[in-house]
């Protein structure tokens, strides 16, 4: 085949068959490889050193792409766990108020829960429902303010219904009554 592409005049230089199917391995150590016979061939100096700044700009751009796809692949996955835990804050509000009320002290509904618990807890997901706390806009919605002794004044006197936060990101904002102080 080398031979017809010279009879023809299409082309100056030599060209030999890959030996390696074009699938296998990696396709720039492949083309390393190609450069590197290149230089041993004795071809010319100009010609190589081009050929190598093409070599590394594509690598380059070859490790910026891989960068680039887990990035966003890390995004979507982030994404969609944050869909799923949004979809589920109402089924935890149900739980909540079944504690609440007793339910859910033993049995199978109550090892359910916890499991369920466990596992939204292992995704990192986090309850907000701490009384007594400095009141923070960012994570507490006050519903009512109402004079409380025994909590010092923009604090946290009673959680009307939980928030939750994944990271430093919150999912839903607390529910709160905020204090007076005296």
């Amino acid at each position: 085949m080398s031979e017809e592409i010279h009879n023809e005049g299409a082309s100056n230089e030599e060209v030999t068959p890959v030996d390696e199917a074009h699938d296998s391995g990696d396709a720039l150590s492949q083309a390393e490889a190609i450069l590197n016979e290149a230089a041993a061939q004795g071809t010319v100096p100009d010609k190589e050193a081009e050929l190598r700044e093409d070599l590394q700009r594509l690598q380059a751009e070859y490790v910026n792409y891989r960068k680039r796809v887990e990035r966003d692949r890390e995004a979507v996955r982030e994404l969609a766990v944050q869909s799923v835990l949004n979809n589920l804050l109402p089924v935890l509000d149900d739980i909540d108020a079944a504690r609440a009320h007793g339910d859910l002290t033993d049995g199978p509904f109550a090892s359910i829960a916890n499991k369920l618990d466990a596992v939204l807890e292992g995704l990192g997901l986090e309850r907000i429902n701490e009384a007594g706390v400095a009141f923070d806009p960012a994570v507490h919605e006050a519903l009512l303010q109402q004079p409380n002794p025994e909590i010092p004044a923009d604090h946290v006197a009673m959680v009307l219904r939980a928030g939750f936060k994944k990271g430093d990101r919150i999912m839903r904002a607390a529910q709160v009554i905020v204090s007076l102080g005296e």
